[in-house]
């Protein structure tokens, strides 16, 4: 198929129209500024509701409905890379990102993705603020968090990770400890119980099934080191908790 003719009309159309795009300095600096964790920035670009803006928004779709979508897509995908680029890890910048596009693809209207669009630039931008905040970590620990995050759902040991960097357990150890400020098996700990909060909150899965997936031995031994953790059991905190937080930011 040829579309030299087709492209060189719709040029011609656009011109005619005058349809000016926005500043691309404008977009960059909203990127920069999530990835920068600059929280107040960040709300105060949603509060304006730019995001919905038709002044000098590319048409993708005709449908005005399809065309945001489109939109949403384009930017989750530059934030997600300007932040990863900025030190979020990978695995959890693209889990982010596939979460907000598949949240976005149950939207009905333009107002519930413009909403949702403003919790996930200020959710992307929380993960930054807190990176930002925190010490520059060595590029060894760095990747070390990478693997963890991408391998939360199996026994992680820190002989297979220092393998995998090509470090003596010894010394990654104290690495870790020195830069996280707390030990290799502690980070891992607190991780899990934080996905397991997650889970209990946001799905319906099991306690057994929270168990498999998160690498602990027993069902047993998760309930008895979740409560440890959180102060009540699994069951009580789903009760507690679920859902909450979602609803929340819906309305």
């Amino acid at each position: 198929m040829d579309l030299t003719k087709k492209w060189h009309r719709s040029e011609f159309v656009s011109h005619e129209m005058l349809e000016v795009h926005r500043g691309i300095e404008c977009e960059l600096d909203f990127y920069s500024a999530i990835a920068n964790g600059e929280i107040e920035l960040v709300q105060e670009n949603c509060n304006e509701q730019a995001f919905t803006n038709p002044e000098g928004m590319g048409v993708l779709s005709t449908d005005a409905l399809r065309n945001i979508r489109y939109h949403y897509v384009v930017t989750v995908a530059l934030i997600t890379r300007f932040c990863v680029h900025e030190g979020l890890e990978q695995e959890k910048a693209y889990n982010l990102s596939d979460f907000y596009i598949l949240e976005m693809d149950k939207c009905k209207t333009i107002e519930q993705i413009s909403k949702l669009h403003d919790v996930m630039c200020l959710d992307f931008c929380k993960h930054m603020h807190e990176i930002k905040n925190s010490q520059v970590l060595s590029k060894q620990v760095v990747l070390c968090l990478d693997y963890i995050y991408s391998h939360t759902h199996y026994r992680i040991t820190i002989r297979e990770v220092a393998e995998y960097l090509r470090l003596s357990e010894s010394y990654l150890s104290r690495l870790f400890k020195k830069e996280m400020g707390i030990s290799f098996s502690q980070y891992i700990l607190n991780l899990k119980i934080d996905k397991a909060k997650n889970l209990l909150r946001f799905s319906e899965y099991s306690i057994g099934e929270i168990t498999y997936y998160l690498g602990f031995s027993n069902e047993s031994h998760f309930i008895q080191t979740f409560q440890k953790r959180v102060g009540e059991t699994p069951n009580r905190y789903r009760r507690r908790c679920f859902r909450t937080e979602w609803e929340l930011k819906q309305n």
